[in-house]
């Protein structure tokens, strides 16, 4: 199949072969007035089907002038540091709060590590710091020129605490990383993307109510691909994020640990996705985009920290 798609003048969708599946992690080309930017590069795992994508669109990795992180997720922006040696030209950008680790990826790596263990290499590729001089901080209310385009940015957290999206007005198409959820193609499913450290319920439900104000005529996933349908998309994964974090502290009042709530919400929660798909592979993919491990990890992390007295 195909990696790369065009959406629409100057844009392309990319599809990252993760874990041998494609349509789960994506990033997005930009290209106009001498530019080439790249939207949420993936992991260091998928350096190579990255540069091959952007060849398949009909330019050099090379030409590369900017990569913007919608945030520092592995899956999203792991592999910037290693894409530095192959695009000379390229300028990181990322939020003030994800620059650090950047920067310095040893806390992200010592993090993961913990996490993924032996799984760290298959998952993730080479994680690489990017050289100062080519990190830029963005911040609620830059403006980007870039690829004959005004990017608008938005600061939009709720999932991490270094999230951002990315608007252009004139076209109205939206680049929401993982703001909008999951959704994989061909399944009318959506499902909350909740790991920890960062999650926070109220500040995600603002991003989202930002996005609607916003009105974008389309929404650009990193898991993935498109909607136009975005204030309805958005209200079912509301409803979701809420459910799902009502069920965990059930789960947590009841006096249950993390392995039995990881079950609990999986026997919860999967027939619907079962019945909406109507395959078994459909499981699967979604647990490679976003995993219910890291699911129950995030909400019982909030509900700690942020809403104690519900405990």
């Amino acid at each position: 199949m195909s990696t790369v798609t065009k959406l629409s003048p100057g844009a392309w969708q990319i599809s990252l072969p993760f874990l041998g599946e494609h349509e789960i992690v994506g990033s997005y080309l930009l290209a106009g007035d001498n530019d080439l930017a790249i939207i949420d590069p993936g992991p260091g795992s998928m350096l190579e089907p990255l540069l091959a994508s952007i060849r398949e669109a009909g330019f050099e990795p090379r030409d590369v002038t900017h990569i913007l992180a919608t945030h520092i997720h592995l899956d999203h922006t792991g592999g910037a540091g290693s894409l530095m040696r192959h695009m000379p030209k390229a300028q990181v950008y990322v939020h003030s709060l994800g620059a650090p680790h950047l920067l310095d990826t040893s806390k992200v790596v010592a993090s993961a590590t913990r996490i993924y263990g032996e799984r760290m290499q298959l998952l993730w590729g080479d994680i690489e710091p990017v050289p100062y001089e080519r990190l830029r901080i963005i911040d609620d209310g830059d403006i980007l020129n870039i690829a004959g385009r005004s990017l608008n940015v938005y600061y939009a957290p709720g999932h991490a605490v270094h999230h951002v999206i990315f608007f252009d007005a004139q076209s109205g198409e939206l680049w929401a990383g993982d703001v909008a959820g999951v959704r994989l193609p061909g399944i009318d499913y959506v499902r909350p993307p909740t790991p920890p450290p960062d999650l926070d319920l109220e500040a995600w439900s603002a991003s989202m109510d930002l996005i609607n104000r916003l009105q974008p005529t389309v929404a650009y996933m990193g898991h993935f691909g498109a909607t136009t349908s975005v204030p309805a998309h958005l209200d079912r994964l509301r409803e979701k994020l809420y459910a799902w974090g009502e069920f965990v502290l059930a789960a947590m009042r009841s006096g249950h640990s993390e392995a039995e709530i990881i079950s609990l919400l999986i026997a919860h929660t999967e027939p619907e996705l079962q019945q909406a798909a109507g395959n078994a592979h459909a499981l699967k993919r979604y647990e490679i985009a976003t995993n219910y491990a890291m699911t129950v990890q995030g909400y019982m992390r909030y509900w700690r920290k942020k809403h104690p007295e519900r405990l």
